[in-house]
């Protein structure tokens, strides 16, 4: 989740196209050309959230949450069924763990949740004094590890923290000072992990080795874009797909120059995170959330762009 000024209202459509039918079988190269017409962005699923976040691509079906819906959604595409679990409470993110059943973090802290009941078993809480933040983003590390970090909502600079859950359940802090700790994926080697702080209008990345980031540094700058980076996802080929929330649109950047690859476009303003799956993972699952005061026909709604021609890597489990 992003801030929440008034975007630059973007073009969605090209001229004398509507989305007259769910499918929207169109998007643009950064320098402006359409992408070849195999490729198509479809509204999928019933569900519409007030916040969707967190996509998470395991065992054939899509997790991920609806923040301010306080829900965790599955959704299953080769059937079109939809699975829901009220939690209770705001909730930033979800992960599946290696031994079954879910992990989610939130306003609460961070807990197990059993799909089969919907109960919840609270692990820890590392910002009980702060009731100002809370859990937002969060992805498993290669090697069983689950990342999360916190958001200050009242976007007080330096008071959120991006922390690590280990097998053993105990919880460390990871880095910081953040304020709006946002996407977090891996390489496919695992040793480089690629960060989103939002303000920051920047990915870090960072060495990884057993839970443990070093040598930080900038590899992608996005203050080009009138829009905040949110969450995450990598793809075989090690770019890197950002959603921008306020900018209706996800973005895949190159790490190693920081050069923007191509610019895909959605029919909402508040493109909140990203995911690859599907059959070999060739599709890319989009979330989106309801702007505050734009109408928009399909906002919060969950979308799925295919024919883009690239493969995204696996999700990682908690081994907890």
């Amino acid at each position: 989740m992003a801030g929440d000024r008034m975007p630059r209202r973007l073009p969605l459509f090209p001229e004398n196209e509507s989305p007259a039918s769910m499918i929207f079988p169109w998007c643009r190269f950064t320098n402006g050309h359409k992408l070849p017409a195999m490729l198509s962005i479809e509204a999928i699923g019933t569900i519409r959230s007030q916040w969707g976040e967190g996509p998470i691509w395991w065992q054939g079906a899509l997790y991920y949450v609806d923040i301010e819906g306080r829900h965790v959604h599955h959704f299953d595409p080769a059937t079109g069924v939809e699975k829901s679990w009220d939690v209770g409470e705001r909730v930033g993110t979800v992960v599946p763990r290696e031994s079954g059943g879910l992990v989610i973090a939130g306003d609460r802290g961070i807990s197990l949740l059993d799909p089969d009941t919907g109960a919840l078993t609270h692990l820890a809480d590392p910002e009980q004094d702060l009731p100002e933040n809370r859990f937002n983003d969060g992805k498993c590390s290669p090697d069983g590890r689950f990342f999360a970090g916190t958001i200050s909502l009242t976007k007080k600079t330096g008071t959120a923290k991006l922390y690590r859950l280990d097998p053993d359940l105990t919880l460390h802090e990871a880095f910081g000072p953040v304020t709006n700790s946002n996407g977090i994926v891996w390489s496919a080697d695992g040793k480089t992990v690629f960060y989103i702080d939002t303000p920051r209008k920047e990915v870090l990345a960072f060495d990884y080795e057993a839970g443990h980031l070093r040598n930080l540094r900038s590899v992608i700058s996005t203050t080009h874009l009138d829009s905040s980076p949110d969450g995450m996802t990598i793809d075989a080929d090690g770019h890197l797909w950002i959603a921008f929330c306020h900018g209706a649109c996800v973005v895949c950047f190159d790490p190693e120059t920081g050069a923007e690859h191509r610019r895909i476009e959605l029919p909402c303003l508040e493109t909140t995170a990203c995911t690859f799956g599907g059959p070999d993972f060739a599709d890319l699952y989009v979330t989106t959330g309801i702007h505050k005061s734009v109408v928009e026909e399909n906002a919060g709604r969950l979308f799925v762009i295919r024919g883009l021609g690239v493969k995204g890597l696996p999700a990682h489990a908690f081994a907890g």
